[in-house]
């Protein structure tokens, strides 16, 4: 299978034959458990994009689901708990053992560092109903 600067070449060298000629004069074939020819359609144009310098988002640099964003909104679980996950810890640069002095206000939870959490640059952390900071 050619990739690179090499499938661009014979991409272009072959010109205007049929999509089924050009994926497998470029090695995008493989062989059926029955014995019969299969042309990798995706593999090739995953490795054309590549080629190109074209990225849909795939691959090694992906992080967690990709597309998912942060609702801000917290819910209490079944077991009376409050979660905060983690997208929203690794914002505040928060590390494991860091702990915080808990402070209920009306319609907020705000969380005041204690001891060695108290030397990060977040003197406060907190959340409104709708989702602000405070």
């Amino acid at each position: 299978m050619l990739v690179g600067s090499e499938l661009l070449a014979k991409v272009k060298d072959l010109g205007d034959v049929s999509k089924s000629d050009v994926v497998r004069a470029c090695g995008y074939v493989s062989t059926k458990a029955d014995g019969g020819e299969r042309l990798n359609f995706t593999a090739f144009y995953e490795a054309l994009l590549d080629a190109k310098g074209i990225s849909l988002g795939g691959g090694t640099a992906r992080v967690g689901k990709g597309g998912r964003k942060l609702s801000y909104v917290a819910k209490v679980q079944g077991n009376g708990n409050l979660l905060i996950g983690k997208a929203y810890t690794a914002m505040l640069n928060l590390e494991p053992g860091d702990e915080f002095e808990i402070k209920l206000g009306k319609k907020a939870i705000r969380l005041l560092p204690t001891g060695d959490a108290a030397t990060h640059t977040q003197t406060a952390v907190g959340m409104d109903e709708e989702g602000g900071d405070l």
